[in-house]
C-alpha cells in the first residue's frame, strides 16, 4: 500500500511518493510536468480543466478560470459557473483530482494522502483543506505545514545529526517563516509566523503593473487599461518575466493593442524596486520569527533553507544576508515540500499501522511480527518501520485563539474584545483554562464565541480576529452577575481544537468540536456526489 503526500500550493501543486529506494519521488503530471498550475477552467456544467490548459485559458474565458483558490480556503465564499455552485473546497478538490489523476496514469492507485498547508493556517483553512480531500475522495491521513514537510525532506537528505533550522518559505501566494529543531527522532517546531495573502503572484502583479504604465506613457489615451483581454495578457505573461529575471538581468516584451505597439524592458534592478515592500513585508515577519525563537533560547540556525518558487529571486538570499547576517541556501524549492509530505504520509501510515500500544515512540513494545506485518503491508523494511514507529513530529499552535467577552455598557451602547486563551506559539498539544463570569443578573443562557487571531500580530480588536464559531449553554437557572464560568481550550497535533465551558454554579457543560467547522459530513458527502459527474482533464 502507498500512501502520497501532497503540495497544494496556491499557483502550483504536485504530488509525490516513497518509493522502493526509501526516496521520495514527485509523480508528473499527464503533460510530463513534475508541478501542475492550480488553476480550474469550468469548461462547461459537468467539465473542468485543470493545470496548464487552464491557465492558458484565462487569456480567452478569464471568467471561467479560477486560479489563487487557496488564499480563499476557510472563508464562506461561493462562485457559479454554467449555473453550478462551487466554494474553495470544491474548487481545490478538483485540482486535487488532477493529481490524484496523474497517478493514477503513472500506474498508482491513490487513497491515503498527506496535504500540506501554510504553517499559518488556522483552524478554519486547515479544515477547509482537510475536506477539499475528502471531497476529492481522498482518506486524508492529516495536514501537515509546509515548513515541516520541507524540513523532513531536509533531515532525509541530511546527515542525520541535530540541527536548528530557519525555513524561509515563499509560494506563489502564501508565506510564512518557521523556527525548526532537528533532535534524534523529533521534529519540533519552536515557532512559525506568515501571511497567506502575500507570495509569487503579488510580484506577479508589479511588472503586469510596470508593463501597463509602460504601454500608457507611450500610447496615452489608449483603452488598453480596460481591455480586460490586455490586462489578462500581461498578468500571463508576468509570471514569465519574473522567473527570467532570477537568471538574466533585464528582459524585453513586446505589447500590441489596437495598432498601436509598444517594447519594454524591464531590469532585474527595477523588478527589485518595484516589489521591494512586498520583499520587506517578508523580512519583517522573519524578524518577528528570529525574536520568538531569541526568547525561547535560540540564537543562531545551523541552516537556513529557502522553499517556494519565489525564493529563486537572487534578491532573497541577498536580502536575508544584508537584513540577518543569514546564509540561507537553496532547498529543492520547487519540490521539497511535497516529498516531505510523502515522507510525512509514510510516518502516518506506520503509527496508524502499529497497535496503539506503541504509540508512546517505544520500540521495545513493538514486536517483531507486528513489525514485519506492517513493512509487507506498506513495502518497506522492517528496519525503516522500527525508525519511523518513533519519529515525532510536533508543531505549535498557528495562531492565537479565544473568546468574545464584553468590556463595558454604557445605556444601549456596548464594547467587546476578544480574551484570547491559547496564545500562538505554544507547543502542541495544549490545553489552557481561563476563568470568566456573566455579565448580567438572572442570565439563563450563555453565548460562547470562538475567535482565532487575523491579525500579524495577536491583538484584542475585534477587526483583528475572525469568529470561527459559536454555541450556547441554555436551560440554567437565573444566574447571578459574576456567577464563574470555566472555559478550556485544547488542540491536538493536528490542530484539532476542543472547547469546553463549565458553569461553575449549576456544573453544566458545553462541548464544541471545531472539527466539522465549515461543512458538515452531509455537505461534504453531496459536494463528492456532485464533483463524481465532473470530467476532469489537463
Amino acid at each position: 500500500m502507498t500512501t502520497f503526500g501532497i503540495d497544494l500550493g496556491t499557483t502550483y501543486s504536485c504530488i509525490a511518493f516513497v518509493d522502493d529506494s526509501g526516496r521520495a519521488t514527485i509523480i508528473k503530471n499527464a503533460l510530463g510536468e513534475d508541478t501542475t498550475p492550480s488553476v480550474v477552467y469550468f469548461e462547461s456544467a459537468d467539465s473542468a480543466v485543470v493545470g496548464r490548459v487552464a491557465k492558458n485559458s484565462a487569456k480567452l474565458d478569464p471568467d471561467l478560470v479560477v486560479s489563487l483558490i487557496k488564499r480563499q480556503m476557510g472563508e464562506d465564499v461561493t462562485l457559479e459557473f454554467h449555473g453550478e455552485v462551487h466554494t474553495p473546497e470544491t474548487v481545490s478538490a478538483l485540482i486535487l483530482r488532477e493529481l490524484v489523476r496523474s497517478a493514477e496514469l503513472a500506474g498508482h492507485k491513490v487513497e491515503d494522502a498527506v496535504i500540506t498547508v501554510p504553517a499559518y493556517f488556522g483552524v478554519a483553512q486547515r479544515e477547509a483543506t482537510r475536506n477539499a480531500g475528502r471531497i476529492a475522495g481522498l482518506n486524508v491521513l492529516n495536514v501537515v505545514p509546509e515548513p515541516v514537510a520541507a524540513a523532513l525532506h531536509y533531515e532525509a537528505m541530511g546527515t542525520g545529526e541535530d540541527r536548528t533550522i530557519l525555513v524561509f518559505d515563499l509560494g506563489g501566494g502564501t508565506f510564512d517563516t518557521t523556527v525548526i529543531k532537528l533532535a534524534g527522532n523529533s521534529i519540533q517546531v519552536v515557532c512559525t509566523d506568515g501571511d497567506y495573502h502575500l507570495g509569487g503572484a503579488d510580484w506577479d502583479e508589479k511588472i503586469a503593473d510596470f508593463l501597463l504604465a509602460r504601454f500608457m506613457d507611450e500610447h496615452p489615451g489608449s483603452a488598453a487599461g480596460d481591455s480586460e483581454d490586455f490586462i489578462q495578457d500581461l498578468s500571463t505573461v508576468a509570471e514569465e518575466i519574473k522567473k527570467s529575471l532570477s537568471f538574466a538581468q533585464s528582459y524585453k516584451h513586446p505589447m500590441r493593442f489596437d495598432g498601436a505597439v509598444c517594447r519594454a524592458e524591464i531590469t532585474r534592478a527595477e523588478f527589485e524596486s518595484l516589489a521591494s515592500e512586498l520583499l520587506e513585508r517578508a523580512m519583517d515577519i522573519t524578524e518577528r520569527t528570529i525574536e520568538t525563537a531569541r526568547q525561547a533560547g535560540i540564537t543562531k540556525f545551523d541552516d537556513v533553507l529557502l522553499v517556494g518558487g519565489s525564493t529563486h529571486a537572487p534578491v532573497v538570499a541577498a536580502r536575508l544576508r544584508e537584513r540577518f547576517g543569514l546564509d540561507p541556501k537553496l532547498h529543492d524549492p520547487d519540490q521539497a515540500v511535497a516529498k516531505g509530505a510523502a515522507l510525512f504520509a509514510l510516518i502516518e501510515s506506520v503509527k496508524i499501522s502499529l497497535p496503539e500500544k506503541s504509540g508512546d515512540g517505544s520500540q521495545a513494545k513493538i514486536s517483531d511480527e507486528e513489525v514485519e506485518k506492517v513493512a509487507d503491508k506498506l513495502g518497506i523494511t522492517a528496519e525503516k518501520v522500527r525508525k519511523l514507529a518513533v519519529t515525532k513530529v510536533a508543531t505549535v499552535v498557528p495562531r492565537a485563539f479565544g473568546i468574545c467577552v464584553l468590556d463595558r455598557e454604557d445605556g444601549d451602547e456596548s464594547t467587546y474584545s476578544i480574551s484570547h486563551i491559547l496564545e500562538a506559539n505554544r507547543r502542541l498539544p495544549a490545553t489552557e483554562t481561563k476563568r470568566y463570569s456573566t455579565a448580567h443578573d438572572d442570565q439563563v443562557a450563555i453565548k460562547i464565541e470562538i475567535w482565532e487571531q487575523a491579525g500579524a500580530v495577536s491583538s484584542s480588536d475585534l477587526a483583528d480576529n475572525n469568529k470561527i464559531g459559536e454555541e450556547l449553554i441554555t436551560g440554567l437557572p437565573p444566574l447571578k452577575k459574576g456567577s464563574p464560568i470555566d472555559v478550556t481550550f485544547a488542540m491536538n497535533e493536528t490542530g484539532l481544537l476542543r472547547v469546553e465551558a463549565v458553569e461553575l454554579v449549576t456544573g453544566k457543560k458545553l462541548q464544541i468540536e471545531l472539527q466539522i467547522q465549515g461543512m458538515t459530513e452531509a455537505q461534504v458527502s453531496e459536494a463528492r456526489s456532485a464533483l463524481a459527474n465532473y470530467a476532469v482533464g489537463n
